[in-house]
């Protein structure tokens, strides 16, 4: 049985597509309201994964901790061992643009960062991490299809969520980035490494510009509107 020493399914089957929150919690909430004929295949760490149906197609869903090094551990051994292709990543993130509100739905087209992830490619330049347009156009015709507003652009994922410089974030927002989070640059540039689809899917939780903010009970639990477009890309 294939297993890592983060991932211990004890046989039970991981899809091809998986849906990859950042909170655990938020998995066993996607499985519990959206999935049938589900069955648990990872508690280590207590990062819980799930496999289940959605609309007769098998889905899996499982979280990924916080920040590039938790997401490119996991993603890159659901990859390469589990076999999985299609890795969707839900989560919420701050919003640096003055028209996106709390609870309006991002997607990542690209994912900045000011992260050293890349260096391990030693690349001579800059890399561009970018989704994968088949997961992308899927993505914006589910959100019409479902009359979901979406706002579809570059975002940010940084390494620092409590940043020494007050100004960090301003030459981003300069640069039209919609939003913040941690983990998507490392997912998409995994997915390019071996050959596989990801995509980036988001929640404004807060915003950087007002300052509003939601609760953590609320992150948790009331980000549907991503859920729904995500598990019509199994």
């Amino acid at each position: 049985m294939k297993s890592t020493a983060h991932i211990k399914p004890e046989g039970v089957e991981i899809a091809e597509t998986i849906l990859l929150p950042g909170d655990p919690l938020r998995a066993k909430f996607i499985a519990e309201t959206f999935l049938t004929d589900v069955v648990q295949f990872n508690t280590v760490r207590n990062m819980y994964g799930f496999t289940g149906t959605y609309n007769g197609k098998r889905i899996s869903v499982m979280g990924t901790g916080m920040g590039m090094p938790s997401i490119g551990i996991y993603s890159w051994e659901l990859i390469n061992v589990f076999g999985c292709k299609n890795l969707i990543r839900i989560g919420s993130c701050g919003a640096m643009q003055k028209e996106l509100n709390l609870y309006d739905v991002v997607i990542g087209m690209g994912a900045s960062t000011n992260s050293n992830y890349a260096c391990q490619y030693n690349f001579q330049g800059t890399y561009s991490a970018i989704a994968s347009w088949d997961l992308l156009n899927k993505a914006v015709k589910v959100a019409e299809s479902k009359e979901i507003p979406v706002t579809v652009g570059n975002i940010l994922s940084s390494d620092i969520f409590y940043n020494a410089d007050p100004n960090a974030m301003k030459a981003w927002m300069d640069m039209g980035v919609l939003a913040v989070e941690m983990e998507a640059a490392a997912l998409y540039m995994n997915a390019a490494k071996f050959g596989v689809n990801a995509l980036c899917i988001l929640t404004v939780s807060d915003s950087l510009i007002t300052h509003e903010e939601t609760t953590p009970e609320e992150r948790q639990t009331a980000f549907t509107k991503m859920m729904e477009i995500a598990l019509e890309l199994a």
